[in-house]
């Protein structure tokens, strides 16, 4: 049984629901979160979606997401989508309404989930049919039909514990390299954590690169972003210097850098776009939208 928080936000720009809840225990390290969304906005909306430590599924009920790249190119995926370990910004818009569930997976969780060397994934968004066909289109009429978010949750939980089943094992070494990566926040000597394990340098990436998707020295920079986007998220007043400490950073002006190349602005800006309400951060101007080409039903847009 899900604990589960639902978030409310109304104004003159619509209004949304967002249903949060932890996973089951079995699920726990595999799973990060769930959420499970409805939106009606008065006009279209469009989010930047900010990497992270977690690989992204997208399951979609309503009317499907648009994905817009770095040029403003349009894709859409009927059923939903995954999206790996990325090191860039991407964005996401919808017309109006939207609905669905977002599963934050670990990267491990993902690599048993999917069963793909999760290089495969990283820095690329791709189309759940693509990658487990009609399997993927009954999971979302099942959940589209499902009574409520607690329903939904329990049917997603079962899906994922056979789909692990299945799934690859993971190397033991490179789990525990993960967790020394975590429990550190990402500030360590990933050599010294190599000689550790006592593997090459050059093995451990090698490693990360089929079970997580990226190096180990850029998910350690990954995850301490990852922390700081959670503490502007929890809201309050905020002083740069002294988070950039706090997280690990040499000074705020390091703590800027990474803001810059995984934003696209200060960390200041992305402040001001956040979104009431667990909503998120509102788009700035980084992505245009160019013509949206014609695709036929059961078909991505690419």
């Amino acid at each position: 049984m899900h604990s589960i928080r639902v978030v409310r936000h109304a104004s003159e720009r619509g209004g949304w629901e967002m249903a949060l809840a932890e996973p089951p225990a079995h699920l726990a390290g595999l799973v990060r979160d769930y959420c499970g969304y409805r939106e009606a906005t008065a006009a279209p909306l469009r989010r930047q979606e900010l990497p992270g430590v977690q690989v992204v599924l997208i399951l979609e009920f309503g009317p499907l997401l648009k994905h817009l790249d770095d040029a403003g190119r349009v894709t859409r995926h009927r059923s939903g989508f995954t999206a790996g370990l990325d090191e860039r910004w991407s964005t996401t818009e919808h017309d109006g309404v939207s609905h669905g569930l977002q599963v934050n997976l670990t990267p491990l969780g993902a690599r048993r989930v999917f069963g793909l060397p999760m290089h495969e994934l990283s820095n690329r968004v791709v189309g759940l049919e693509d990658l487990w066909g009609l399997e993927a289109r009954r999971l979302v009429e099942q959940l589209a039909e499902a009574p409520g978010w607690a329903a939904r949750f329990a049917h997603v939980d079962a899906f994922l514990t056979r789909r692990l089943e299945r799934g690859p094992e993971v190397e033991a070494g490179v789990r525990w390299a993960v967790e020394r990566i975590h429990h550190a926040g990402g500030n360590l000597d990933i050599a010294a954590l190599a000689r550790e394990l006592g593997r090459s340098h050059k093995h451990l990436i090698h490693q990360f690169h089929e079970h997580v998707g990226l190096p180990p020295r850029r998910l350690a920079r990954l995850l301490r972003f990852d922390r700081a986007v959670q503490r502007l998220k929890a809201g309050g007043p905020v002083r740069w210097a002294e988070l950039a400490v706090e997280l690990g950073y040499f000074d705020q002006a390091h703590l800027h850098r990474d803001f810059r190349q995984f934003t696209g602005g200060p960390p200041s800006a992305l402040l001001r776009r956040t979104l009431p309400d667990a909503g998120g951060f509102e788009s700035g101007a980084q992505v245009k939208s160019v013509q949206e080409p014609a695709w036929g039903d059961g078909q991505d847009a690419r």
